[in-house]
């Protein structure tokens, strides 16, 4: 029993789960075979290892089916409610004609943003010239930075009658993008001044070298040739002529040697000027006839917690607020900001990257607003890290104070102080490990799953929750049914 034991030849079984494993060989026997063979070792198409990529039939007819059941919605919107769109109402709306009284504090607010400009120039220029000493320079900058986002909240709470709603949110949008653009232009000057006082003479923060300015491989010397194009050096960017520049381009980071076009194209200006022009409109259109009237709707049910009802006027209102949502992501990165990149010669046209592609809810916020994120990664969170904050306190710190601006961007004009969209925000922390444990888990296609879906259905949310808040906050329960009409 032995030895026939020993003489039995062990063979490996064959796997059944991978058709692949089937050798050449046999392959070739198999061919050999007088019965014309026509099967061979196949995987099934929605088999993810028989490698086949090509669903572009699915996403026509995907789309075409997305298509048509917007189609639906909007003709189910026109015969219950008729046409709504009135462009005389977007008038009174934007100048806040109904709203508000004769003083017009939103103007006055606007027009004050010059005043904590102005002051963050006059006081770079004494720290430059020595006038005023590092320590109280720079407690007199974070006094003007705190005091500039702050004063949009005090005076609208207190003067709340006065202020319509596009005027407030459009004081808080300005001066929130000032307060960035002011840390911005205080921290670089900050570098620059370090940088001086490091050295015997002055010199430049940033090289830059051109294809014109090289002559055999060297950089030819700008200031030999008297060249109009030379470089700022640190403290000459401290001018009027600059700061203006830089308050009015399409970038929250601030540099003495922005990148410049020669020309403006005025082909390019006429396209991004009427993309602009129509999508505003658009805009318009949809808030009027089709989000209005299912915000309006989803107010009783939410007030109740009828969760069916809820849920079916949230997957409801979805469709119109991401279609809002997309427009104006193209209206404003897009459309806006390259037509005043084209005006200001700015060239620097990296506004957003390749979002809709995330596999994870971190990359998404490192790709959507491009702007915002260089600001946060050169400004807070690189700046951290230096100082020895850990990488994971850093981050959080960012989404700390994304947080804090998207609460005061709706709570501040609406006037009503809940913590919604900051901690929709802080959630975001809790969620981009969950994108990362399924991504890692089932894929990549399930990671941009989990995003898309918080994108279309975390914003209608939110946008209930602050009407009903809103409405019980300024008028009341009992006037609940008189705001839920359309």
């Amino acid at each position: 029993m032995t030895n026939e034991a020993e003489n039995i030849r062990l063979r490996r079984t064959k796997s059944v789960t991978r058709a692949e494993e089937i050798t050449k060989q046999e392959a070739k026997i198999r061919k050999s075979q007088p019965d014309k063979p026509c099967h061979r070792p196949r995987d099934s198409l929605f088999t993810w290892s028989s490698g086949f990529t090509n669903f572009t039939g699915l996403i026509n007819w995907a789309f075409l089916l997305l298509t048509m059941g917007g189609v639906r919605l909007l003709l189910e919107n026109l015969i219950k409610y008729g046409i709504l769109v009135d462009p005389e109402q977007w008038l009174i709306v934007l100048t806040g004609s109904q709203e508000g009284g004769t003083e017009h504090p939103s103007l006055v607010l606007v027009l004050y943003s010059v005043v904590p400009v102005a002051i963050t120039l006059l006081i770079e220029k004494g720290l430059a010239e020595e006038i005023i000493e590092a320590h109280l320079g720079m407690f007199a900058h974070i006094a003007n930075i705190c005091i500039l986002v702050m004063l949009p909240m005090i005076i609208i709470y207190v003067k709340s009658t006065a202020f319509s709603l596009i005027g407030a949110s459009s004081v808080c949008c300005i001066y929130s993008v000032l307060f960035l653009k002011m840390w911005s232009y205080v921290q670089v000057n900050l570098w620059c001044r370090n940088a001086r006082n490091s050295y015997t003479k002055p010199h430049l923060r940033r090289q830059s070298v051109s294809m014109s300015n090289l002559d055999n491989g060297k950089a030819v010397n700008n200031n030999a040739n008297g060249d109009e194009n030379n470089l700022i050096s640190y403290p000459d960017n401290l001018n009027v002529k600059d700061m203006l520049f830089f308050i009015f381009a399409p970038t929250l980071c601030y540099e003495l040697n922005f990148p410049r076009t020669d020309r403006i194209r005025k082909r390019f200006l006429l396209k991004r000027l009427l993309e602009v022009v129509i999508l505003m409109q658009l805009v318009m259109c949809l808030f009027q006839q089709w989000i209005i009237p299912s915000v309006k709707n989803s107010l009783i049910p939410f007030s109740k917690m009828d969760v069916v009802k809820a849920t079916e006027r949230l997957l409801k209102l979805s469709i119109p607020n991401h279609l809002v949502w997309l427009t104006f992501f193209y209206l404003l990165f897009h459309s806006f900001f390259n037509l005043l990149g084209e005006i200001m010669h700015f060239a620097d046209r990296n506004f957003y990257s390749d979002w809709w592609n995330s596999n994870n809810i971190d990359t998404f916020w490192r790709s959507w607003n491009l702007p915002v994120h260089r600001w946060a990664v050169r400004h807070l969170y690189i700046p951290m890290v230096e100082q020895g904050f850990s990488k994971n306190f850093a981050s959080i710190t960012v989404f700390f104070i994304s947080a804090f601006f998207h609460e005061y961007l709706v709570s501040v004009p609406l006037r009503t102080f809940k913590i919604w969209a900051f901690m929709g925000m802080m959630g975001q922390i809790p969620l981009s490990m969950m994108c990362k444990w399924v991504e890692a888990r089932y894929g990549s296609r399930w990671g941009n799953i989990i995003v898309w879906a918080s994108l279309i259905l975390g914003q209608p949310l939110c946008i209930m929750m602050y009407y009903h808040d809103y409405v019980i906050t300024h008028f009341g329960e009992a006037l609940l049914e008189n705001y839920a009409a359309v």
